[in-house]
Formats: C-alpha cells, structure tokens, sequence
C-alpha cells in the first residue's frame, strides 16, 4: 500500500477559535488563521486546537475532504469549499495532488 501520510510534514501554532480538526484555513490577522469561505486561497490545514490556539500544517502531503467534483492528480488549481474541504479552481492556488478518492471524497495534496 502506498502512503502519503505525514511526509515532509511541518506545523505552525497561530491563534484561533471553533476551527475543526482537518479543516482549510487562511491567515486571518497577525499571527490568526480563520476557517476559509468558499473560493478562498488556503494557507494550512488546522491539526488541533484548544484554548485559543491552532496546529496548522503548513508544509508536506495532507490528505483533505473535496466537494464539486474530484480533483484531478497532478499540478491543480485549488481553492477553500467553504465546508471545510477544497474544490477544483482554475482560478486558485495550484498544489501538486498526487491522489484522489473518490468514494471517500478525499484528496491528497502537497502544501
């Protein structure tokens, strides 16, 4: 089984409020991400929180929920679903997606 959990991982602890474990985040303010609206560029995905802080993955392969249509393996244009996931966009920040699950509606991305 091939798998791309945890490479080249790397996190960052910002502040934060109510953003829930896997979701996409931007930077929000100085040193404050905030979940991301719907066609918004992402910066991270958070990986815990409590107390007013935020765990977020800022580098390496994370594997994200998806909405809209799965998004196609290779260099693609991604942006925030607004759901907490990403969506195909043209018009977003291209990630190198190296798989997509289509019956778990998950893709996996390098930051």
């Amino acid at each position: 089984m091939v798998s791309f959990n945890g490479i080249g991982q790397w996190c960052a602890t910002f502040l934060g409020e109510d953003i829930p474990e896997g979701s996409v985040v931007k930077v929000s303010g100085a040193q404050t991400v905030a979940a991301c609206g719907a066609g918004e560029a992402f910066c991270g995905v958070a990986v815990s929180g409590r107390d007013g802080a935020v765990s977020v993955q800022v580098g390496g392969f994370v594997t994200v929920g998806y909405s809209e249509g799965a998004p196609a393996v290779g260099f693609t244009g991604l942006s925030a679903n607004g759901s907490g996931g990403v969506k195909s966009d043209e018009s977003g920040v291209k990630r190198w997606v190296v798989e997509t699950d289509e019956t778990a509606q998950t893709v996996t991305v390098l930051l």
